[in-house]
C-alpha cells in the first residue's frame, strides 16, 4: 500500500504540510517493501496542471495522511478510491506511525477545512 504525506522538502524526516494543496512535495512511502520516494507537486497550485489528488492517483497512492484538507480534495479523493487521514502531526516519519497505529480520523467531506 502506497501512503503518502505532504512534505516541504520529502523525506521521512521532513515534517508535515500543514496546507495539504500548497505542500511543495508529497512523501510516499510504500508499507509492503519499505521504499520511500519524494513526488513535486506538479499541480495547478505550482504552475502546472491539475489538482493534487489527480496527481497522486496517476502514481497509486492508496491512503493520503494528512494534518487536514479542504472538503473538495477530500471528495475528489474519496471518488478515486483513495482514503484520507486527517490529525497527522510532526515528522512524515511520525504520520506514517500515527497512520499505522490507527491513531488518526478518517475524513469525509464534512470535516474538509474550510479555507
Amino acid at each position: 500500500m502506497k501512503v503518502c504525506v505532504p512534505s516541504y522538502k520529502g523525506g521521512l524526516d521532513d515534517f508535515v504540510c500543514e496546507h495539504f494543496g500548497r505542500a511543495t512535495t508529497f512523501t510516499i512511502y510504500d508499507t509492503e517493501t519499505g521504499e520511500v520516494s519524494v513526488v513535486r507537486n506538479t499541480s495547478e497550485h505550482f504552475g502546472g496542471f491539475g489538482k493534487p489528488p489527480e496527481l497522486l492517483r496517476k502514481i497509486g497512492v492508496d491512503v493520503i495522511v494528512c494534518s487536514g484538507m479542504g472538503a473538495r480534495a477530500i471528495s475528489l479523493f474519496n471518488s478515486y478510491g483513495i482514503r484520507v487521514y486527517m490529525g497527522a502531526r510532526g515528522r512524515v516519519r511520525d504520520a506514517i506511525r500515527q497512520y499505522l497505529n490507527r491513531e488518526l480520523v478518517e475524513a469525509d467531506e464534512s470535516m474538509g477545512c474550510l479555507h
